[in-house]
Order: C-alpha cells, then sequence, then structure tokens
C-alpha cells in the first residue's frame, strides 16, 4: 500500500464572507506543492455562523465549483465543510471534492446545541468512509468529536480519522486530550484542522490543528494563533505492522449503533 500525503490548512475566516475566504484559500493552496489530499477547516467559506438560511449555498453554487475548480487545477482531493443546502434542509456538510469533480459528502451528526446550530441546521445520520490510494478516511465535523462511538473504528474500516473544526480557545484543553484518545482508541492515523482567530460573535479559536499517529504520539502541532499549512506523509507500512503487533480491537466489545432520525428544520423561503 502507499503512503499518503496529507496537507492541512489552519486559517484565520472572515466572517460571513464566501469570497473572501475562497481568495484567501486560494492563494494558500496555489503555494502548496505536489499532495494528495488537503483539508480546511469548519465552515471555511463561511467562519461558523447561524445565520444559516442566509449562508447556505446550493450543491451547485460557489464554494462547491470553486472546490471542483481547485481540486482540479491541483490533481488532488479537497475536503472541508460548508453551509450547503438540498432538499429544502440545511446542513453543515463535509464535501470530498476528487479532481474529475465527484464528490462525496458527510452532514454533521452532532450539533452543537450550546451555539443553537441544532436550530438552524438538519443533522447527519449516516458515517462517510471515502477510499484515496487505497486508504480509507473518515471525516467528521468538530462537535462529533464528543462522542466516541460515533468514530469507533470496528472492524478495522478506516486507516485514518479527519476532523474539522472551529473549536474554541476556551475548549482548547479537551480539543486536544479528546484527539489523542480517538486516535489511541481507534489505531488510527488522526488529522485534525481547526480555524484561528476571532468570528462575528466574539468567539476566538486559537487553532492547535494536529496529526497523530496510531499509537496516540504527536507528529505535528500547529502553533497558536497562526496561519499554517502542514504536509505531512503517512505511512501505512507503519499503521499495518503496528496493528498487527497490538491487535487490541480483538478484544473490544460488540456494540450495534441505532441510526436515529434526524431533526429536520424547515426553512422558509420567504
Amino acid at each position: 500500500m502507499q503512503n499518503l500525503t496529507i496537507s492541512v490548512i489552519q486559517s484565520d475566516l472572515v466572517w460571513e464572507d464566501i469570497d473572501a475566504n475562497l481568495k484567501a484559500f486560494t492563494e494558500k493552496i496555489e503555494a502548496l506543492g505536489s499532495t494528495d489530499l488537503i483539508v480546511l477547516p469548519e465552515t471555511f467559506s463561511t467562519s461558523f455562523s447561524m445565520n444559516s438560511e442566509y449562508l447556505a449555498e446550493p450543491m451547485d453554487g460557489k464554494t462547491m465549483r470553486w472546490m471542483a475548480k481547485i481540486a482540479n487545477a491541483k490533481n488532488t482531493v479537497v475536503a472541508g465543510s460548508a453551509i450547503l443546502k438540498e432538499g429544502g434542509q440545511i446542513f453543515n456538510r463535509f464535501i470530498w471534492m476528487r479532481p474529475d469533480g465527484t464528490y462525496e459528502k458527510y452532514d454533521k451528526r452532532h450539533l452543537f446545541r450550546m451555539g443553537n446550530e441544532h436550530s438552524h441546521f438538519t443533522a447527519g445520520t449516516k458515517r462517510l468512509i471515502v477510499e484515496l490510494k487505497g486508504w480509507k478516511i473518515c471525516p467528521q465535523i468538530c462537535y462529533d468529536l464528543r462522542f466516541p462511538v460515533w468514530s469507533r473504528n470496528k472492524k478495522q474500516e478506516y486507516d485514518l480519522l479527519l476532523y474539522v473544526a472551529n473549536w474554541p480557545e476556551i475548549r482548547i484543553g479537551a480539543w486536544e486530550k479528546l484527539l489523542h484518545a480517538r486516535a489511541i482508541e481507534n489505531q488510527c492515523y488522526l488529522a485534525a484542522v481547526n480555524r484561528i482567530g476571532t468570528d462575528g460573535l466574539g468567539v476566538n479559536c486559537i487553532g492547535n490543528s494536529i496529526i497523530i499517529n496510531p499509537k496516540g504520539d504527536l507528529i505535528w502541532k500547529a502553533a497558536d494563533q497562526k496561519e499554517e499549512t502542514k504536509t505531512a506523509e503517512l505511512s501505512f507500512r507503519d499503521l499495518s505492522d503496528f496493528r498487527k503487533k497490538f491487535p487490541v480491537g480483538m478484544d473490544a466489545d460488540e456494540f450495534e449503533l441505532n441510526e436515529l432520525l434526524p431533526v429536520k428544520i424547515t426553512h422558509n423561503s420567504s
């Protein structure tokens, strides 16, 4: 199996300004060398706003077209979440955009009720596992991190766990501890990208984007409050060897995850 090269972009976001954010990420991505996967923060084109009816774009809108254009130009997968609408519902939706313009989507399962996200978005019901160069990859979004059952790697379903986030500075200690725990308990690589800067509601994020190996050891962590891009090569041999030498999954508890019906928010067009 080939190694996987991943690039994460820790960046400030301009509040509710799609054009400004896409322009900034275009410049950052153009400066990148060759890579298999580029990962952007949660709601990278708008910041984490609850003004969802105003900001939500259709699936053929500006952000999706931009992702397709960038993926094609760089011949790489571009991934991150955006405020998108489909079928009369609005989602905090992770997009996995391939160079040929095809994509996969994952809708954030756990909506952050303390920020009233559950009143402005529809929750997802299904996990997503995608494949790239033979690697199986499971993307999740921010608050999903607090719910380990949702990410449990039963029977080694995936090799890399991705988190995209707008995680605030006030809870950054939990961010780091939970990320290490998810990598260790799932015996997988983990890459998480968080934004920096203060949003339109005065919530400050300091980043701490991170890449962790399957043993829970730190590969890289971004500096606080600094825009930073990191490209790292992940070794499939190291992952496979560790899983063979330390097969904790053989003793894991069996369980079934029941998919819950989503709470659907109706948005008026008026």
